[in-house]
């Protein structure tokens, strides 16, 4: 893959995920049984982004390119003190901070952002092309929900 075509993915996914979970996308029919699928398409571009769960929850995000698999990501995240916060306080805290760094046209990483007594944090190695993160919210000082992250390219 060309330097083009990596600046054009990437700029795909951030305009991706600002319009599906964060920017509160229509969900699609499941492709999976109780899975909760959010897409997004734009020319020969298409990403999906299925997940299972709520409080705690596991999904993928995916990249297609023509019909080709280009980009995948998994997660895991999961309340951690769920006396300190509830998983719709949680939600509408990464919503927040993901919007704003989806704005600096970025999706990785070296994050931080606060709103009231919660503090979001976002962390990762690598580069989009091959990468592993964490975020978490703390309240008080207190980490009381987190997320593991890991993904790359797809080459066949």
């Amino acid at each position: 893959m060309n330097h083009p075509f990596l600046s054009e993915l990437h700029t795909f996914i951030v305009r991706a995920k600002a319009a599906t979970y964060v920017g509160g996308g229509a969900k699609t029919s499941s492709c999976r049984p109780a899975s909760h699928d959010l897409q997004f398409v734009d020319g020969g571009w298409s990403y999906l982004d299925s997940y299972f769960g709520g409080a705690d929850f596991i999904g993928e995000e995916a990249v297609w390119h023509l019909q080709r698999p280009v980009w995948v990501m998994n997660y895991y995240g999961y309340i951690l003190k769920p006396e300190l916060i509830t998983p719709a306080q949680a939600g509408q805290m990464i919503k927040a901070s993901l919007s704003r760094m989806y704005t600096e046209g970025r999706f990785l990483g070296g994050f931080e952002y606060s709103e009231g007594d919660l503090v979001y944090f976002d962390t990762s190695e690598g580069e989009f092309s091959r990468f592993t993160g964490r975020e978490w919210i703390e309240r008080g000082g207190i980490k009381v929900y987190e997320l593991v992250y890991h993904g790359g390219l797809v080459k066949e």
